[in-house]
């Protein structure tokens, strides 16, 4: 199902997700599924960690709050795994 909702934005490829940028993708994503269910974690931190190599849990405190501040949200660090 992510896959497909990458495809539905555009990105086919790991260079499309590079170009765009993991928030960018979550936020297309979101806007034509604005009543989905989108948890972060599998979303917008997993576009990222594939990005990087490296499993969603462990990107960075820092990457994690740069990414929610460049969708704009005010998520706090024990809410990683929340729906945005």
């Amino acid at each position: 199902m992510i896959a497909r909702r990458l495809n539905e934005v555009g990105v086919y490829t790991e260079d499309g997700l590079r170009s765009l940028g993991a928030a960018e993708a979550h936020r297309r994503i979101r806007l034509i599924h604005p009543d989905a269910t989108l948890p972060i974690c599998y979303y917008l931190y997993s576009f990222e960690g594939a990005l990087e190599g490296v499993h969603w849990d462990d990107l960075p405190e820092s990457t994690k709050r740069s990414l929610r501040n460049q969708l704009g949200e005010q998520v706090g660090a024990g809410d990683a795994e929340e729906a945005v």
